[in-house]
C-alpha cells in the first residue's frame, strides 16, 4: 500500500505541475511582487524655524516609510534667522534620496508691513501661507501624489511609521493627535457659527486618551494626511477661500470650510503616541521665546523617549554648558539608575547647565551594621503619616544622600547651591525664570536659607504668605518632595546644626520640622531649633517625571524595606501612597493668589486653547 502511495504521488508531481512551474519553460513564472508604497508629498512652510529644524527635519528623515516614493515641497519666506540657509543646505543634501524636491525661498522682505513682531498673524500672512499651501497641494495633484501631509516646521513626529499608521485609517483628512504640555492639541471638537472655537465635553476625554480611536472632529491643523486618491479632494482648497465663507482670514479655519463645504469629514487619531509640538506663542512673543518654548517640547519628549537627534545631514553647534550664578549645581543620582543619569544629563546639556553628579546613597545595599557604624538612630516613636510604618531603607538612602550634599555645601563654604533630583521634569522657561529668581533674591536679599523649586504642597486649606519685591516666590508651610531646592550655606550648616542622623526622619519630613511648619509637634519637640527659613517658587519649577500610578512610575524610597527588618516589604505607595500622587487641585480659599506674578506666568496656563 506505501509502494502504490509513493507511486501515485511521482505522477501528481509529473502531471499537475506546481504554481510556479509550467508544462513548458515558457509557462514557469514567478510569484507577484508587493505593491509599491504610495506616492506621498510632504509639505513643509517654514518661516523663523531655525530653532526648531535641525530635530524637526531629523524626525522627517527617519519616518519608516520609502523615501524615493516621497516628494518634499518646502518654501520659507520673511526670515530674520537663519531658516533659509539650514533649509537650503539640508535639502541639498537629501535631494538624491527622495523622488522629487520643489524650493521656494524668499529672501527679502523679512517682514510683513503690517506686522508688530515675528510672531504677529496679520492678514498679509494669512494670506502669504494659503497662497503656499494651496501650490503645495496643486503640486500635489499635478505629480499624482497620493496622499499630501502638511506638517509644521516645529511638530516632532516621534512615531516613525505615522504615515503607514494614518494611510491605514482610510480616512480623506487624517491628523495624529499631537502631544503638547498643556491640553493643547492640533484637534477641535467645537465650533461655534462663525467658525471660532468652542469647548465641548468630548475634548478632554480624547486628549487624554481616556476614549481612544479616530474621532471625527470639526477642525485637525499643524499636522495632517489628506488621501487625495478620494474624488471629493478635488475640492478642497485653501485659497481662495470658499466663495460663500465670511468667517475669519485664517488659514486653518478656511480649510476646515473647505473641507465641510466638500462633505469631507476631518478625523483625529489619538490610539497612539504620534508626536509632540509646543503651545502656540502670542503676538507680543519673541522668537527666544519661542526658542525655549520649543526647547521644552523638546525636553518633554525625553520623559517618556529616547532624546531626538538632529538631522544627520546638519552641522549644530555645540552647547555653552554654566551654572547659571550657582557656586555649584548637584544632580543626585543612584548608580544603578543610568537610564535617569543619561535623561538628566542630556536635559541639563540641551538648557546649557553644568551640574556635578552625586553618586546617591543605595538604601538597599545597607545592612544595619553599616547603620549603626554611622551612628545612625530613627526619630523615637516615628511612623510614616499614611501606611503607619517606620522609615525604609530608600528613605534612609535618599536622607543620607542630600546630608552629603549638605555637608559639602559647608565644608567647601558654597554660597549659593541648586539640589535636583533624577527623576524631574522641568517647566517652560525653567532657566530663564530660576535665573530671575537667583537675581532678584541677591539683589532683595531676605533672609533665606532654603528655596524649594519643586515640592507637594501638603497645607491646603490656606494659602501661603507672598514675599514682597521678589515675584514668584511665597514662605514655604509643610510640604513634601525634594526634588529641587536653592540652599544657602547658612542653611546647610543649620541643618547640619540639628544632628539629624541621631534622630531621622525621611528628609521631607525633616525640612518641615526645620522651618517650624511640621504638623506633627511631638517630631518637632526633638529639634530644639528650629529657624531654617524656607521659600517655594510659586509657581513651581519642576514637577516628577511620575505619579503614583502612573505607567514607568518607580519609587526607590517607598518601594523598599523596613530599614531594621528586611522581612518586610513596603509596596504600599503603588496604591494608596498621598506622598507620591500629584498635588491635587487647591481651593480658591487655598490658592497664593496674592504673589508677585512675572510675565512668563502666562506660559503657566495649561488650557486646551
Amino acid at each position: 500500500m506505501q509502494r502504490v502511495t509513493s507511486l501515485l504521488s511521482v505522477l501528481l508531481f509529473i502531471l499537475l505541475p506546481g504554481l510556479s512551474r509550467g508544462y513548458f519553460p515558457e509557462e514557469r513564472w514567478s510569484p507577484e511582487s508587493p505593491l509599491l508604497a504610495p506616492r506621498v508629498l510632504i509639505a513643509l512652510v517654514c518661516r523663523n524655524s531655525a530653532h526648531s529644524l535641525p530635530l524637526f527635519l531629523g524626525t522627517v528623515e527617519r519616518l519608516n516609510y520609502p523615501k524615493d516614493r516621497i516628494a518634499l515641497w518646502v518654501a520659507t519666506d520673511h526670515n530674520i534667522d537663519n531658516t533659509t540657509a539650514i533649509l537650503r543646505d539640508w535639502l541639498i543634501k537629501v535631494q538624491t534620496f527622495y523622488h522629487y524636491v520643489e524650493w521656494r525661498p524668499q529672501e527679502e522682505p523679512s517682514g510683513y508691513e503690517d506686522e508688530a513682531g515675528p510672531k504677529h498673524w496679520t492678514n498679509l500672512r494669512y494670506e502669504r501661507v494659503m497662497k503656499l499651501r494651496q501650490a503645495a497641494l496643486d503640486t500635489a495633484r499635478e505629480i499624482w501624489a497620493d496622499y499630501f501631509l502638511l506638517a509644521d516646521c516645529d511638530n516632532l513626529l516621534t512615531n516613525q511609521d505615522v504615515l503607514w499608521k494614518l494611510m491605514g485609517e482610510n480616512k480623506t483628512i487624517v491628523a495624529p493627535m499631537m502631544e503638547s504640555r498643556a491640553a493643547y492639541s492640533n484637534y477641535w471638537c467645537g465650533m461655534t457659527s462663525q467658525g471660532y472655537y468652542r469647548r465641548t465635553p468630548a475634548y478632554m476625554p480624547i486628549r487624554k486618551q481616556e476614549r481612544q480611536g479616530c474621532f471625527a472632529v470639526p477642525m485637525v491643523h499643524s499636522t495632517y494626511l489628506v488621501d487625495l486618491r478620494k474624488e471629493a479632494t478635488r475640492q478642497l482648497a485653501y485659497h481662495p477661500p470658499h466663495p460663500e465663507y465670511n468667517w475669519a482670514l485664517d488659514d486653518v479655519i478656511i480649510f476646515a470650510y473647505s473641507a465641510r463645504m466638500a462633505d469631507v469629514q476631518m478625523y483625529v487619531c489619538n490610539n497612539e503616541i504620534y508626536g509632540y509640538f509646543p503651545m502656540p506663542v502670542r503676538s507680543h512673543n519673541t522668537l527666544q521665546d519661542e526658542a525655549e518654548s520649543f526647547l521644552h517640547t523638546q525636553l518633554e519628549v525625553m520623559v517618556k523617549n529616547p532624546p531626538l537627534e538632529p538631522s544627520s545631514f546638519l552641522s549644530v553647534s555645540p552647547k555653552q554648558p554654566d551654572k547659571m550664578g550657582f557656586d555649584e549645581v548637584f544632580m543626585i543620582n543612584l548608580v544603578r539608575r543610568a537610564d535617569r543619569r543619561e535623561r538628566m544629563l542630556r536635559a541639563l546639556y540641551e538648557q546649557e547647565l553644568s551640574c556635578k553628579v552625586v553618586a546617591a546613597v543605595d538604601g538597599k545595599a545597607l545592612n544595619r551594621s553599616d547603620i549603626e557604624s554611622m551612628g545612625i538612630r530613627m526619630l523615637p516613636g516615628y511612623k510614616d503619616p499614611y501606611h503607619g510604618r517606620p522609615l525604609t531603607k530608600g528613605e534612609l538612602g535618599c536622607f543620607l544622600s542630600h546630608y552629603n550634599i549638605w555637608k559639602e555645601i559647608a565644608e567647601r563654604g558654597l554660597k549659593t547651591s541648586l539640589v535636583i533630583e533624577d527623576d524631574l521634569r522641568f517647566e517652560v522657561f525653567f532657566k530663564r525664570r530660576l535665573q530671575t529668581l537667583l537675581q532678584e533674591v541677591q539683589i532683595h536679599k531676605p533672609d533665606w536659607d532654603l528655596i524649594y523649586i519643586g515640592r507637594k504642597r501638603m497645607q491646603v486649606d490656606h494659602p501661603e504668605k507672598s514675599v514682597s519685591k521678589i515675584h514668584n516666590l511665597v514662605e514655604a508651610d509643610y510640604s513634601y518632595w525634594t526634588l529641587g531646592y536653592m540652599m544657602s550655606l547658612q542653611g546647610a550648616q543649620k541643618l547640619l546644626r540639628a544632628e539629624p542622623l541621631t534622630k531621622m526622619l525621611p528628609v521631607d519630613e525633616f525640612l518641615p520640622v526645620m522651618y517650624n511648619k511640621h504638623p506633627v509637634s511631638e517630631y518637632m519637640a526633638h529639634f530644639e531649633r528650629r529657624d531654617l527659613h524656607a521659600f517655594s517658587a510659586e509657581p513651581l519649577l519642576v514637577y516628577p517625571t511620575h505619579y503614583t500610578g502612573d505607567s514607568g512610575y518607580i519609587s526607590d524610597t517607598e518601594t523598599s524595606v523596613v530599614w531594621d527588618n528586611e522581612t518586610v516589604r513596603t509596596d504600599w505607595d503603588r496604591a494608596k501612597s498621598r506622598k507620591s500622587q500629584e498635588q491635587l487641585e487647591l481651593s480658591s480659599e487655598a490658592q497664593n493668589s496674592d504673589v508677585l506674578q512675572s510675565e512668563l506666568e502666562n506660559w503657566s496656563a495649561r488650557d486646551e486653547l
